[in-house]
């Protein structure tokens, strides 16, 4: 008896569950005029005249329709208009819909209405049960002061979200998106792409293959081959950040900027840009590349600067702490150097010291100019020291002054002037090699002139002293200058040793 009851319940319950599973009639509530026509099938209602339906909550507006009560569907044409709640509408000339699936395929003059957000189409699928909404043959929206066009749109009423694909355009007040895949939050305004997709403002431009950019903040973030062009500047890296709005930015990883117009490229893994304050920062084992036409100079420091004026032009570049440089014919270091386009002159700071051929040249501070990509004079600011290996021995040519000026022609020193304390030690030889002698000079200034990267003339001015002497009479603490440093060692003789200090 037990079980009888059990059953019967059981029963009870699945006839209730089936029946509240069975789909819903579409009710007619009003219309002027409704007849029968066999022409159109058996069973078909044709209904004239300002015609509403409603079906599980939707309601339907219409000219005419024919309605089908065996298969529980309709068409409707003329004035088509679904009110599916109170902010989603959906218009058309005609209609197809299944009150069995829930699903209404709208055709010609479409528009589905969401709040601030309009949808325009030829053809559009609503599936009610799920929310979503979709086309496949070109659709155009308008959400406030963003428009958006694509071949192929998914739109969930419910999220508010638009999927997007193929021949996507995003217009904006301030720039124009082009991608391949979009999706789009129309309550935040939020727009994450994928695929190669370019955004194009009045004075940005940018490229990724993976990200996200929020139309309300001009705040985003590119991913996958990432790229920033900003005037004559373009920044590439794994990941960018950028806030458009204040035009500050942040590149991870891979980072390369570069400069078209004064030939840098600068690269690192992290980089940092400030617009208002006109600046670019590049950290994480920087470098810098001065491109010329036959040589390319190359510079390594803890960070690299570059600050820029309103119209985006390199005016500066900064290297601060641990500063090597390379070029062919010339190599340095310093704690800190500043190179500066207005007059083409790189400033070495912090015991910077200069090689140049055979030469080794120090001093407190160290100017070089350069004139159509070739150096021009060298300022050697105080405790100016200029050391040489004397080539057939095991001595050094030195100059030593507290003031120096060197002129260069096609990037060779042939002069050298000292002003100030001038001291020489000079190993003179016969043009055989054979050793003459060693000349010991002092003067208040001197001028020494160079043929071949060697010293031939030394002209002493004003209380000169000098002493030839014969090899072996000096002691070796004779043979070198106050202050005398050799650091070959720390000369890189090829890129890669910019990074060793």
């Amino acid at each position: 008896m037990y079980r009888q009851l059990q059953l019967v319940i059981i029963l009870t319950f699945l006839s209730i569950l089936a029946v509240a599973q069975q789909p819903r009639k579409i009710k007619l509530i009003q219309a002027d005029i409704m007849a029968y026509n066999k022409a159109l099938g058996e069973g078909v209602q044709r209904i004239i005249g300002n015609a509403i339906f409603e079906h599980d909550g939707a309601y339907l507006y219409c000219d005419s329709a024919h309605l089908n009560d065996a298969t529980n569907s309709m068409k409707a044409y003329s004035r088509v208009h679904i009110k599916s709640s109170d902010t989603l509408n959906l218009y058309g000339d005609s209609l197809y819909y299944s009150g069995d699936t829930k699903i209404a395929e709208v055709f010609d003059n479409v528009k589905l209405i969401d709040n601030k957000t309009v949808l325009t189409t030829d053809k559009l699928v609503f599936d009610r049960n799920t929310g979503i909404a979709y086309y496949l043959t070109g659709g155009h929206i308008v959400n406030e002061q963003n428009t958006l066009d694509s071949r192929r749109g998914y739109y969930h009423t419910n999220s508010k979200d638009f999927f997007f694909r193929q021949d996507v355009v995003l217009v904006n007040p301030d720039y124009v998106m082009n991608c391949d895949t979009l999706q789009y939050n129309t309550q935040s305004k939020i727009s994450w792409f994928r695929g190669p997709t370019t955004i194009k403002g009045e004075e940005t431009d940018i490229y990724a293959e993976n990200g996200w950019y929020n139309t309300i903040t001009d705040i985003s973030e590119f991913n996958e081959n990432a790229r920033v062009k900003n005037g004559d500047q373009v920044l590439t890296g794994d990941s960018l950040y950028y806030e458009r709005k204040n035009g500050f930015g942040q590149a991870f990883r891979n980072i390369q900027v570069t400069d078209t117009v004064q030939n840098i490229i600068v690269t690192g893994q992290y980089a940092l840009y400030d617009k208002t304050q006109g600046y670019t920062l590049i950290t994480i084992k920087p470098e810098a590349l001065f491109i010329e036409k036959n040589d390319t100079l190359f510079m390594h420091a803890d960070s690299l600067w570059a600050t820029f004026d309103s119209e985006q032009k390199t005016k500066e570049v900064f290297a601060y702490y641990h500063t090597k440089f390379f070029r062919t014919d010339i190599q340095g270091m310093a704690d800190s150097l500043i190179y500066s386009f207005a007059d083409s002159t790189m400033r070495m700071l912090g015991d910077p010291v200069l090689w140049t051929d055979e030469n080794q040249i120090t001093a407190d501070t160290i100017h070089i100019v350069s004139a159509n990509e070739e150096m021009k004079e060298l300022y050697l600011l105080n405790n100016a020291f200029i050391i040489s290996s004397d080539t057939l021995g095991t001595g050094y040519n030195q100059i030593k002054g507290r003031n120096m000026t060197g002129y260069f022609t096609e990037n060779e020193l042939y002069r050298i002037d000292v002003v100030g304390n001038s001291e020489t030690i000079y190993y003179v030889r016969e043009e055989d090699g054979t050793l003459t002698g060693i000349n010991k000079a002092f003067a208040s200034n001197m001028s020494i002139r160079l043929r071949d990267r060697k010293i031939k003339q030394i002209v002493y001015i004003q209380k000169p002293t000098a002493v030839l002497h014969p090899e072996g009479e000096l002691g070796p603490s004779d043979l070198f200058l106050k202050n005398f440093r050799w650091l070959s060692d720390r000369r890189p003789l090829k890129r890669e040793d910019i990074f060793v200090w």
